[in-house]
């Protein structure tokens, strides 16, 4: 009886050892989980442990496995991968709220001399005035401007305007003087506009460069405040990690120093500027990762943008007869980048728009990466690319990261610059996806506004959120939802070799991810662009919700 009774007791006390739960620090349930994994898996619990997922599947199974000190019941809310834009200017974005006055939907000239002048009085104390974001194309008069009317209200102050492109910009004559411009200024790679003589102040590309240089950087100060700017911007969207594309060395090491100290909590891939700094500092030492920042690109850029006519095109632009666009590196100076890149294991990745500018890159990529490969150089935007020059991303491995909102933006006038035939060729999402298999989705902001889920609506409808055109533009290169989802996740971490530690929400990973009250990928398209992220976590942390 006694010898009963014992083994008795053994066998519950080890059951009980048996049954211990694991300590873990959150259990998100009651949710629709969007894993994002290779077999887009839908759970609906996951569980945080030290800033990364522990498990995923159902709620009764995991709370039988894990002892959580905290819960998160979403009530059937839907939850994806933290959104990660492949392509954007993260920093620049934040400079230009912080300092620039906003140019963004202006209709005329007008009303771009009206919003500068109320902001000069507004800051006085400011030594130039800056500004981005206006557009001619979307004028009555779609001309460029001239700087007369600015010369006359600014006599005395430098004046910078922005083009939403960021490929041209209007300057005034003060400007112009401090940066030793002259009527007989020549540059290679850039364009002046004279007429009767005299500069206009429009500035095209390598040009608009030169200007920059003049106007003084952001201090610490300001750059800090810009930063966090823009990652409080970013983050009610629902992005958790952005590439930002090309940065000075001090930009960079101020983005480390802010992170370590956990001020800046935004994970970025950096794409480096091609400057000496960068190589001796950076790219000759090796890819440098933390948690939060990775480096281990180059950013080129070898064209303009063909809202500006300074992407470089094979044929003539069809509303520009005499114009091919600009070539912005020499065949030299790009291959002394790739050379750099390939024996440091680093990224090259080359803006081209114009289908001569990405027949350029194929070119010059083909010499190093020699056929297949896991180097993952990308071009940026591939805008433009003729049918022929399309199987140069498979053969050899090259990423074509695109921005889906450019071809909703640019559509109205598109045409008008390539032609009915050539514009066939353009902004071709489906068919640049096809030649690997995936593709990384962007912005480009602040050129597009910052949230994805305008590019992913623009990935999917081919629409513009006002519903136009009613069948889609070039509906036929649209891509489905779950690659749209997966262009802005997982395919977007691939492209910075990210994909083992964030991008889907799957063991191992951190947990990043933010919460929607609809689900993107089976509501009517034409309500994604009004969808609100409700939640965004990075490391299992809420670090933003939105107020009622």
């Amino acid at each position: 009886m006694k010898k009963s009774i014992f083994l008795f007791v053994a066998t519950i006390l080890l059951f009980a050892c048996g049954t211990k739960l694991e300590q873990a620090d959150l259990l998100v349930h009651n949710a629709r989980i969007y894993t994002v994994d290779s077999n887009f898996t839908i759970v609906d619990a996951m569980v945080v442990k030290n800033g990364k997922i522990l498990a995923t599947g159902s709620a009764n199974e995991l709370k039988q496995k894990f002892d959580c000190a905290d819960s998160l019941n979403l009530d059937g809310k839907i939850v994806y991968p933290g959104f990660i834009d492949a392509h954007c200017h993260f920093f620049g974005y934040g400079l230009a709220q912080t300092r620039y006055v906003d140019l963004t939907g202006t209709q005329s000239f007008s009303e771009v001399i009206e919003k500068v002048v109320a902001f000069a009085k507004e800051h006085p104390d400011y030594t130039w005035i800056e500004g981005r974001g206006w557009d001619q194309n979307d004028w009555k008069v779609k001309e460029f401007p001239s700087n007369a009317e600015i010369n006359k209200l600014f006599p005395d102050k430098p004046v910078y305007l922005s083009r939403i492109d960021g490929h041209a910009a209007l300057v005034n004559d003060v400007a112009l003087k401090l940066a030793g411009f002259s009527n007989i200024s020549k540059m290679s790679g850039g364009d002046f506009f004279i007429k009767n003589g005299k500069l206009t102040g429009l500035l095209i590309d390598a040009a608009k460069d030169s200007m920059q240089r003049v106007i003084p950087e952001a201090d610490d100060n300001l750059a800090t405040q810009s930063l966090l700017r823009a990652q409080e911007d970013c983050f009610a969207v629902g992005l958790t990690s952005v590439h930002d594309a090309g940065l000075p060395y001090h930009t960079v090491k101020l983005i480390d120093s802010l992170q370590t100290a956990q001020i800046l909590k935004m994970r970025m891939n950096v794409m480096l500027e091609p400057t000496e700094e960068n190589f001796e500092k950076y790219v000759k030492k090796g890819i440098y990762k933390t948690d939060y920042l990775n480096v281990r690109s180059i950013k080129v850029y070898s064209d303009g943008a063909l809202g500006s006519r300074g992407a470089l095109l094979i044929k003539p632009y069809s509303d520009d007869p005499h114009n091919h666009g600009l070539l912005l590196v020499s065949q030299t100076d790009f291959d002394k980048v790739c050379k750099l890149a390939y024996e440091n294991n680093y990224q090259v990745c080359t803006h081209a728009i114009g289908d001569s500018a990405n027949r350029f890159v194929f070119n010059t990529y083909a010499k190093y990466l020699k056929g297949k490969n896991d180097f993952r150089w990308r071009i940026e935007h591939a805008q433009v690319v003729s049918l022929s020059d399309r199987p140069f991303f498979s053969q050899y491995s090259i990423v074509p990261s695109v921005q889906s909102t450019h071809a909703t933006s640019d559509m109205y006038w598109a045409e008008d610059r390539l032609g009915n035939e050539r514009i066939k060729t353009a902004y071709a999402y489906k068919s640049l996806m096809e030649q690997n298999g995936w593709l990384p989705n962007g912005s480009d902001f602040p050129v597009e506004q910052v949230n994805p889920l305008l590019g992913f609506y623009a990935a999917v409808a081919r629409k513009d959120v006002s519903g136009y055109p009613e069948n889609g533009f070039q509906a036929e290169e649209a891509l489905l939802r779950n690659q749209a989802l997966m262009a802005m996740t997982i395919w977007a971490a691939k492209a910075a070799f990210e994909e083992n530690e964030k991008g889907s929400l799957e063991p191992g990973k951190w947990a990043d991810f933010v919460v929607l009250g609809e689900d993107i990928i089976q509501i009517p398209l034409a309500q994604i662009p009004n969808i609100k992220v409700l939640q965004t976590y990075i490391a299992g942390k809420n670090i933003y919700f939105i107020k009622n």
